[in-house]
Protein backbone atom coordinates (compact mmCIF):
# COMPACT_ATOMS: atom_id res chain seq x y z
CA UNK A 1 0.00 0.00 0.00
CA UNK A 2 1.64 3.77 -0.66
CA UNK A 3 1.89 5.45 1.80
CA UNK A 4 2.00 9.66 1.28
CA UNK A 5 4.42 12.10 2.42
CA UNK A 6 5.15 15.46 2.05
CA UNK A 7 1.48 16.58 2.19
CA UNK A 8 1.79 19.10 4.71
CA UNK A 9 3.81 21.59 2.96
CA UNK A 10 0.92 21.91 0.32
CA UNK A 11 -1.43 21.85 2.63
CA UNK A 12 -0.24 25.43 4.41
CA UNK A 13 0.92 27.10 1.13
CA UNK A 14 -0.74 29.91 1.03
CA UNK A 15 -2.33 29.63 -2.14
CA UNK A 16 -4.06 26.31 -0.99
CA UNK A 17 -4.96 28.65 1.92
CA UNK A 18 -6.61 31.16 0.26
CA UNK A 19 -8.19 28.69 -2.15
CA UNK A 20 -9.74 26.70 1.27
CA UNK A 21 -11.18 30.19 2.21
CA UNK A 22 -12.77 31.28 -1.20
CA UNK A 23 -14.71 27.60 -1.63
CA UNK A 24 -15.47 27.60 2.20
CA UNK A 25 -17.03 30.99 2.30
CA UNK A 26 -19.22 30.09 -1.68
CA UNK A 27 -22.26 31.14 -1.67
CA UNK A 28 -21.94 32.32 2.34
CA UNK A 29 -20.24 35.61 1.63
CA UNK A 30 -23.02 37.86 3.18
CA UNK A 31 -22.85 36.04 6.81
CA UNK A 32 -21.64 37.88 9.31
CA UNK A 33 -18.67 35.87 10.35
CA UNK A 34 -17.39 35.47 7.05
CA UNK A 35 -18.22 39.11 6.11
CA UNK A 36 -16.41 39.58 9.06
CA UNK A 37 -13.63 37.86 8.38
CA UNK A 38 -12.97 39.39 4.62
CA UNK A 39 -12.57 42.70 6.50
CA UNK A 40 -8.94 41.93 7.23
CA UNK A 41 -8.54 38.73 5.16
CA UNK A 42 -5.15 39.16 4.49
CA UNK A 43 -3.62 39.64 8.02
CA UNK A 44 -5.87 36.24 8.80
CA UNK A 45 -4.86 34.33 6.34
CA UNK A 46 -1.01 34.88 7.03
CA UNK A 47 -1.78 34.21 10.78
CA UNK A 48 -3.17 30.74 10.36
CA UNK A 49 -0.15 30.04 7.99
CA UNK A 50 2.40 31.41 10.48
CA UNK A 51 -0.36 29.20 13.27
CA UNK A 52 0.25 26.14 11.48
CA UNK A 53 3.85 26.35 10.56
CA UNK A 54 4.44 26.99 14.24
CA UNK A 55 2.09 24.33 15.39
CA UNK A 56 0.43 26.56 17.66
CA UNK A 57 -3.12 25.88 15.52
CA UNK A 58 -5.50 24.81 18.06
CA UNK A 59 -9.32 23.69 17.09
CA UNK A 60 -11.51 26.13 18.53
CA UNK A 61 -14.78 25.81 20.74
CA UNK A 62 -17.80 23.98 19.10
CA UNK A 63 -21.06 25.44 19.65
CA UNK A 64 -22.84 22.29 19.60
CA UNK A 65 -27.39 22.33 18.83
CA UNK A 66 -29.66 19.22 18.22
CA UNK A 67 -31.69 19.05 15.02
CA UNK A 68 -34.44 16.46 14.65
CA UNK A 69 -34.80 15.74 10.87
CA UNK A 70 -34.69 13.05 9.87
CA UNK A 71 -34.13 12.34 13.15
CA UNK A 72 -32.61 13.66 16.38
CA UNK A 73 -28.89 14.24 16.42
CA UNK A 74 -26.07 17.16 18.17
CA UNK A 75 -24.89 18.89 15.09
CA UNK A 76 -21.02 20.90 16.17
CA UNK A 77 -20.38 23.71 14.38
CA UNK A 78 -16.79 25.47 14.37
CA UNK A 79 -16.07 29.32 14.07
CA UNK A 80 -15.18 30.23 10.27
CA UNK A 81 -12.43 31.22 10.84
CA UNK A 82 -9.63 29.46 11.63
CA UNK A 83 -11.35 26.09 11.90
CA UNK A 84 -13.70 25.82 8.51
CA UNK A 85 -10.55 27.31 6.76
CA UNK A 86 -8.40 24.41 7.82
CA UNK A 87 -11.14 21.91 7.31
CA UNK A 88 -11.02 23.24 3.27
CA UNK A 89 -7.08 23.44 2.87
CA UNK A 90 -6.77 20.27 4.05
CA UNK A 91 -9.31 18.62 1.60
CA UNK A 92 -7.64 20.00 -0.93
CA UNK A 93 -4.96 17.84 -0.56
CA UNK A 94 -5.98 15.06 0.81
CA UNK A 95 -9.49 14.74 -0.87
CA UNK A 96 -8.19 12.74 -4.03
CA UNK A 97 -6.10 10.40 -1.77
CA UNK A 98 -9.10 9.14 0.23
CA UNK A 99 -11.24 8.96 -2.79
CA UNK A 100 -8.88 6.60 -3.99
CA UNK A 101 -8.77 4.43 -1.28
CA UNK A 102 -13.23 4.33 -1.20
CA UNK A 103 -14.77 1.21 -3.49
CA UNK A 104 -16.86 2.04 -5.65
CA UNK A 105 -19.64 0.74 -3.49
CA UNK A 106 -19.45 3.18 -1.61
CA UNK A 107 -21.63 6.49 -2.07
CA UNK A 108 -21.25 9.12 0.49
CA UNK A 109 -19.11 12.27 0.00
CA UNK A 110 -18.25 11.18 -3.17
CA UNK A 111 -18.18 13.60 -6.34
CA UNK A 112 -20.30 11.83 -8.88
CA UNK A 113 -21.37 9.34 -6.30
CA UNK A 114 -24.30 10.38 -3.98
CA UNK A 115 -27.53 9.08 -3.00
CA UNK A 116 -29.44 9.04 -6.25
CA UNK A 117 -26.33 7.04 -8.03
CA UNK A 118 -26.53 4.40 -5.12
CA UNK A 119 -30.41 4.02 -5.56
CA UNK A 120 -29.63 4.10 -9.34
CA UNK A 121 -27.17 1.19 -8.95
CA UNK A 122 -29.29 -0.70 -6.22
CA UNK A 123 -32.02 -1.06 -9.00
CA UNK A 124 -29.63 -1.88 -11.56
CA UNK A 125 -28.41 -4.72 -9.60
CA UNK A 126 -32.30 -6.12 -9.04
CA UNK A 127 -32.86 -6.34 -12.26
CA UNK A 128 -31.13 -9.82 -11.49
CA UNK A 129 -33.72 -11.57 -9.29
CA UNK A 130 -32.34 -14.65 -9.44
CA UNK A 131 -29.09 -13.42 -6.96
CA UNK A 132 -31.25 -10.88 -5.50
CA UNK A 133 -34.24 -11.90 -3.81
CA UNK A 134 -32.94 -11.35 -0.50
CA UNK A 135 -31.55 -7.91 1.30
CA UNK A 136 -29.89 -7.61 4.19
CA UNK A 137 -30.82 -4.26 5.60
CA UNK A 138 -28.76 -2.91 8.56
CA UNK A 139 -27.12 0.22 9.93
CA UNK A 140 -24.67 1.11 12.96
CA UNK A 141 -25.52 2.38 16.05
CA UNK A 142 -24.23 5.70 16.95
CA UNK A 143 -22.05 5.55 14.25
CA UNK A 144 -20.39 9.18 14.55
CA UNK A 145 -19.97 9.29 18.13
CA UNK A 146 -18.80 5.50 18.52
CA UNK A 147 -15.70 6.21 16.02
CA UNK A 148 -12.53 5.28 18.14
CA UNK A 149 -10.13 8.28 18.01
CA UNK A 150 -6.73 5.43 18.08
CA UNK A 151 -8.40 3.14 15.80
CA UNK A 152 -8.80 6.43 13.36
CA UNK A 153 -5.63 7.21 13.95
CA UNK A 154 -3.59 4.18 13.11
CA UNK A 155 -5.82 3.60 9.69
CA UNK A 156 -4.95 7.49 8.73
CA UNK A 157 -1.09 5.87 9.61
CA UNK A 158 -1.68 3.12 7.48
CA UNK A 159 -2.25 6.09 4.30
CA UNK A 160 0.12 8.85 5.44
CA UNK A 161 3.62 9.37 6.45
CA UNK A 162 3.70 12.62 7.13
CA UNK A 163 4.63 13.76 11.01
CA UNK A 164 3.02 17.52 10.36
CA UNK A 165 0.20 16.02 8.95
CA UNK A 166 -0.60 13.49 11.09
CA UNK A 167 -0.30 16.02 14.31
CA UNK A 168 -2.97 17.98 12.84
CA UNK A 169 -5.41 16.00 11.87
CA UNK A 170 -4.61 14.11 15.34
CA UNK A 171 -5.59 17.61 16.69
CA UNK A 172 -8.77 18.08 15.11
CA UNK A 173 -9.84 14.41 15.71
CA UNK A 174 -8.93 15.09 19.50
CA UNK A 175 -11.20 18.54 19.77
CA UNK A 176 -14.71 16.23 20.54
CA UNK A 177 -15.59 12.82 21.14
CA UNK A 178 -16.10 10.64 18.22
CA UNK A 179 -16.58 12.20 14.72
CA UNK A 180 -18.96 15.67 15.31
CA UNK A 181 -21.61 15.79 12.90
CA UNK A 182 -21.28 19.11 11.04
CA UNK A 183 -17.75 18.72 10.76
CA UNK A 184 -16.41 19.28 6.78
CA UNK A 185 -13.46 16.65 7.67
CA UNK A 186 -15.64 14.18 9.67
CA UNK A 187 -17.66 12.88 6.75
CA UNK A 188 -14.12 12.26 4.71
CA UNK A 189 -12.74 10.57 8.64
CA UNK A 190 -16.19 8.51 9.02
CA UNK A 191 -16.13 7.44 5.04
CA UNK A 192 -12.39 6.23 5.78
CA UNK A 193 -12.93 4.42 9.33
CA UNK A 194 -15.15 2.37 7.22
CA UNK A 195 -12.87 1.57 3.79
CA UNK A 196 -11.25 -1.15 4.88
CA UNK A 197 -14.31 -2.58 5.93
CA UNK A 198 -15.93 -1.75 2.69
CA UNK A 199 -12.82 -3.81 0.77
CA UNK A 200 -13.09 -6.25 3.41
CA UNK A 201 -16.58 -7.34 2.32
CA UNK A 202 -15.71 -7.12 -1.46
CA UNK A 203 -12.76 -8.86 -1.35
CA UNK A 204 -12.97 -11.46 1.44
CA UNK A 205 -15.99 -11.82 2.01
CA UNK A 206 -16.56 -12.07 -2.43
CA UNK A 207 -19.85 -10.02 -1.60
CA UNK A 208 -21.75 -9.40 -5.05
CA UNK A 209 -24.48 -6.69 -4.33
CA UNK A 210 -23.17 -4.32 -1.32
CA UNK A 211 -24.28 -0.81 -1.29
CA UNK A 212 -22.89 1.40 1.81
CA UNK A 213 -24.35 4.91 2.31
CA UNK A 214 -22.25 6.35 5.45
CA UNK A 215 -23.76 3.70 7.61
CA UNK A 216 -26.46 2.59 6.16
CA UNK A 217 -25.95 -0.74 4.16
CA UNK A 218 -27.62 -2.85 1.83
CA UNK A 219 -26.58 -6.32 0.81
CA UNK A 220 -28.43 -8.60 -1.68
CA UNK A 221 -28.31 -12.34 -2.07
CA UNK A 222 -30.41 -14.91 -3.73
CA UNK A 223 -30.37 -17.26 -0.52
CA UNK A 224 -31.80 -15.95 3.03
CA UNK A 225 -29.13 -18.00 5.02
CA UNK A 226 -26.15 -16.34 2.87
CA UNK A 227 -27.27 -12.82 4.27
CA UNK A 228 -27.51 -14.32 7.94
CA UNK A 229 -23.85 -15.51 7.69
CA UNK A 230 -22.77 -12.34 6.30
CA UNK A 231 -24.27 -10.47 9.29
CA UNK A 232 -22.49 -13.30 11.51
CA UNK A 233 -19.53 -12.06 10.01
CA UNK A 234 -20.13 -8.86 9.32
CA UNK A 235 -21.02 -7.61 13.13
CA UNK A 236 -17.89 -9.29 14.11
CA UNK A 237 -15.94 -7.84 12.05
CA UNK A 238 -17.05 -4.51 12.72
CA UNK A 239 -16.69 -5.03 16.88
CA UNK A 240 -13.76 -6.52 16.69
CA UNK A 241 -11.89 -4.37 14.10
CA UNK A 242 -14.24 -1.32 14.55
CA UNK A 243 -14.92 -1.25 17.84
CA UNK A 244 -18.59 -0.83 15.92
CA UNK A 245 -21.96 -2.82 16.92
CA UNK A 246 -24.42 -3.43 14.59
CA UNK A 247 -28.21 -1.95 15.13
CA UNK A 248 -30.50 -4.35 16.31
CA UNK A 249 -33.44 -3.26 14.13
CA UNK A 250 -31.41 -5.15 10.77
CA UNK A 251 -33.81 -7.07 9.19
CA UNK A 252 -33.61 -10.03 6.26
CA UNK A 253 -36.31 -10.43 4.32
CA UNK A 254 -37.53 -11.05 0.46
CA UNK A 255 -37.15 -8.33 -1.90
CA UNK A 256 -40.66 -8.96 -3.82
CA UNK A 257 -43.14 -8.78 -0.44
CA UNK A 258 -41.71 -5.39 0.85
CA UNK A 259 -39.46 -3.68 -1.40
CA UNK A 260 -36.35 -2.03 0.41
CA UNK A 261 -36.74 1.26 1.42
CA UNK A 262 -33.12 2.88 1.10
CA UNK A 263 -32.19 6.31 0.48
CA UNK A 264 -36.07 8.11 0.13
CA UNK A 265 -37.14 5.67 -2.51
CA UNK A 266 -38.59 1.80 -2.25
CA UNK A 267 -36.88 -0.37 -4.38
CA UNK A 268 -38.30 -3.79 -5.72
CA UNK A 269 -37.09 -5.63 -8.90
CA UNK A 270 -39.22 -3.84 -11.80
CA UNK A 271 -39.71 -0.56 -9.98
CA UNK A 272 -38.86 2.36 -7.51
CA UNK A 273 -41.27 4.25 -5.81
CA UNK A 274 -40.54 7.21 -3.64
CA UNK A 275 -40.72 7.03 0.40
CA UNK A 276 -43.81 7.64 1.62
CA UNK A 277 -42.86 10.33 3.93
CA UNK A 278 -41.14 12.07 0.87
CA UNK A 279 -44.49 11.67 -0.77
CA UNK A 280 -47.00 13.42 2.02
CA UNK A 281 -44.12 15.91 2.34
CA UNK A 282 -44.06 16.98 -1.27
CA UNK A 283 -47.91 16.62 -1.58
CA UNK A 284 -48.07 19.31 1.71
CA UNK A 285 -45.41 21.74 -0.02
CA UNK A 286 -47.78 21.85 -3.13
CA UNK A 287 -50.36 22.37 -1.32
CA UNK A 288 -49.41 25.34 1.05
CA UNK A 289 -47.67 27.16 -1.98
CA UNK A 290 -44.41 26.54 -0.68
CA UNK A 291 -41.22 28.22 -2.31
CA UNK A 292 -40.74 27.25 -5.77
CA UNK A 293 -36.90 26.26 -5.35
CA UNK A 294 -38.67 23.97 -2.54
CA UNK A 295 -41.07 22.27 -4.81
CA UNK A 296 -38.31 22.15 -7.49
CA UNK A 297 -36.06 20.05 -4.92
CA UNK A 298 -39.10 17.49 -4.28
CA UNK A 299 -39.93 17.58 -8.42
CA UNK A 300 -36.28 16.39 -8.76
CA UNK A 301 -36.67 13.09 -6.38
CA UNK A 302 -39.96 12.99 -8.58
CA UNK A 303 -37.47 12.14 -11.73
CA UNK A 304 -35.56 9.12 -10.43
CA UNK A 305 -38.71 7.17 -9.57
CA UNK A 306 -42.01 5.53 -11.09
CA UNK A 307 -44.11 8.29 -9.81
CA UNK A 308 -46.53 8.96 -13.24
CA UNK A 309 -49.59 9.01 -10.85
CA UNK A 310 -48.19 11.49 -8.42
CA UNK A 311 -46.48 13.82 -10.59
CA UNK A 312 -49.72 13.75 -12.67
CA UNK A 313 -51.63 14.67 -8.85
CA UNK A 314 -48.77 17.54 -8.55
CA UNK A 315 -50.04 19.07 -11.97
CA UNK A 316 -53.40 19.04 -11.44
CA UNK A 317 -52.55 20.87 -8.27
CA UNK A 318 -50.62 23.85 -10.00
CA UNK A 319 -53.00 24.27 -12.35
CA UNK A 320 -55.85 24.77 -9.89
CA UNK A 321 -53.66 27.53 -7.88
Amino acid sequence: MKRHRNLYERIIDIQNIYLADALASKGKKNQYSIANHMLQQDMNIFKLQNDLINKTFVTSKYSIFKVFEPKEREVYRLPYYPDRIVHHAIMNVLEPIFVSTFTTDSYNCIKGMGLHKASRNLSKSLKNEEETRYCLKLDIRKFYPSVDHDILKQLLRKKFKDNDLLWLLDEIIDSAPGLPIGNYLSQYFANFYLTYFDHWVKEILKVKYYFRYADDIVILAGEKDTLHRYLRLISEYLKVNLKLEVKKNYQVFPVSSRGIDFLGYVHFNSHRLLRKTIKKRFIKAVRQKAPAASIASYHGWLKHANCKHLTKKYINIEKVQ
